[in-house]
Parts: structure tokens; sequence; C-alpha cells
């Protein structure tokens, strides 16, 4: 079973996100991270499979964390999640620094499966 971190400052959108994850019995659900710097320090402790990673966040944005988190493993596989609805130079900047794919708030829970399925 593949584990998945979820990381979203807000706790709502986590748990929302954290049900639509494991609620197919398919991924195990780790976390929930609640900014960047939590993220990497989870990160290096769990090994998550998949990272599910807020773009906005206080203390240490989604970018910022993708970055270091590359830096520990260039193979992470790190889904971006944002509410800016899929344009825009962050999106580019995050597949850019490694990001594999970007899901975007209020979640569509098949196609979050969907992207899931598809790493």
């Amino acid at each position: 079973m593949k584990k998945v971190l979820v990381v979203d400052d807000s706790l709502s959108v986590g748990r929302q996100l954290s049900q639509i994850i494991a609620g197919t019995g398919e991924f195990e659900v780790i976390g929930p991270a609640r900014n960047g710097v939590e993220a990497i320090k989870m990160y290096q402790t769990d090994r998550p499979d998949i990272v599910c990673l807020d773009m906005n966040m206080p203390v240490m944005d989604g970018p910022t964390a993708l970055r270091s988190i590359m830096a520990i493993d260039r193979n992470a596989r790190v889904v971006m999640i944002t509410s800016l609805g899929g344009v825009g130079d962050k999106f580019t900047e995050a597949l850019k620094l490694g990001a594999r794919n970007v899901i975007s708030k209020p979640f569509k829970p098949d196609e979050v499966l969907k992207v899931l399925r598809e790493l």
C-alpha cells in the first residue's frame, strides 16, 4: 500500500483530502503536516511514496519545501495542491522544480485519485 503524506495548513482541507485518498483502501495517509518545515521532517522520517503539498502555507511555502524534498530525494513523487485554478507561474515553477502534477481545490475525488494512481 502506498503511503501518502498530506501537507496543508488548513485542517479542513487536509482532512477532506485525506478522506478522499484513504477512502479507496489503496493508499495509507500519513501526516498531516501543516507547513513546509513539517513536510520535510516527515518526508525524512516516514519516506512516503507520494507527497500532496499545498502551494501556500505559513512558515515555509510549497515550492520552497518542494525544493528541499527534491534535494533529499530526486525521485520524490510530489503533487502540488492549489486553489489558483490551474494557471500561473507557480505551477510552471513547481513542475520545473520536480512536482509530478497539480491538484486544484475544491477537490474532485475522481481527479485526485486519477493523479495519484498515475504516479
